[in-house]
């Protein structure tokens, strides 16, 4: 079957040059964006619960914007006044140029890697003097921890937002050709949200080891794979299935 309509199980891109815009007048398919899971913010209270005191670190690990804004807005519920000599350590290029959302990017002191989180490994041995908070989710890669008591490093984990399962019921007749999904908590959303899903004739299409895992351990097929040595982003690997099957 021809692939027309895809549903991606993210926010809508909001940069002009979103290359699904590329795939939309390319392949003439038609693509919806729709969050399966959003963020909701844990309160200061949580948090001190945590026994997390934000006036003992000296150093803020940021994985993602989420992380960014969270933790400036738990600063703020309790009333800390972020030191200007406070160290940043953001996982990659975007998180950093996200910060200037919050800070002066030119007077304070930010680190970054490139893109993989084990690219700041190098930063943190260099540092092993500071004391570090990382401001998570509640779901959060067991890689991380690990890597971070690895290094041996005076660290904290506070969970300061989670995931919750998006509300998709005014989705329950809607149909789409391919369903996109780029983590286990898209594809647990599914699964709660129509406990009697059946695949069919849609076509679903995974970004990420752990995505394939959920989506198999799911019984679902999975159609379309990424990234791959030939496809490292999703809508390249979008591109390549829809132009084999629409050309038949």
């Amino acid at each position: 079957m021809k692939i027309k309509t895809i549903l991606v199980s993210q926010p809508e891109p909001k940069m002009e040059n979103s290359p699904y815009l590329r795939l939309i007048e390319k392949e003439k398919v038609k693509v919806d964006f729709r969050p399966f899971i959003h963020v909701e913010g844990v309160d200061a209270k949580n948090v001190r619960q945590q026994k997390i005191d934000l006036k003992d670190y000296t150093a803020i690990i940021l994985t993602s914007r989420n992380s960014v804004d969270h933790f400036f807005r738990i600063a703020e519920e309790m009333r800390f006044k972020v030191p200007d000599t406070m160290k940043y350590f953001c996982q990659s290029e975007a998180v950093a140029y996200y910060l200037q959302k919050y800070v002066v990017y030119r007077k304070r002191k930010i680190y970054v890697g490139k893109r993989n989180f084990s690219e700041l490994f190098h930063l943190f041995k260099k540092y092993k003097e500071e004391s570090f908070l990382l401001p998570s989710s509640d779901v959060l890669k067991p890689s991380i921890p690990k890597s971070l008591n690895e290094l041996e490093i005076n660290w904290d984990r506070g969970i300061f937002y989670k995931t919750v399962i998006s509300d998709l019921s005014d989705l329950r007749n809607v149909y789409y050709d391919v369903l996109v999904f780029f983590s286990p908590s898209g594809i647990e959303s599914l699964l709660k949200n129509f406990p009697d899903f059946e695949q069919k004739d849609t076509r679903i299409a995974v970004f990420g080891n752990s995505t394939v895992v959920a989506a198999t351990d799911a019984g679902l097929r999975i159609d379309i794979k990424a990234p791959t040595p030939e496809t490292p982003s999703m809508t390249m690997a979008l591109q390549k299935y829809i132009t084999s099957v629409n050309k038949k």
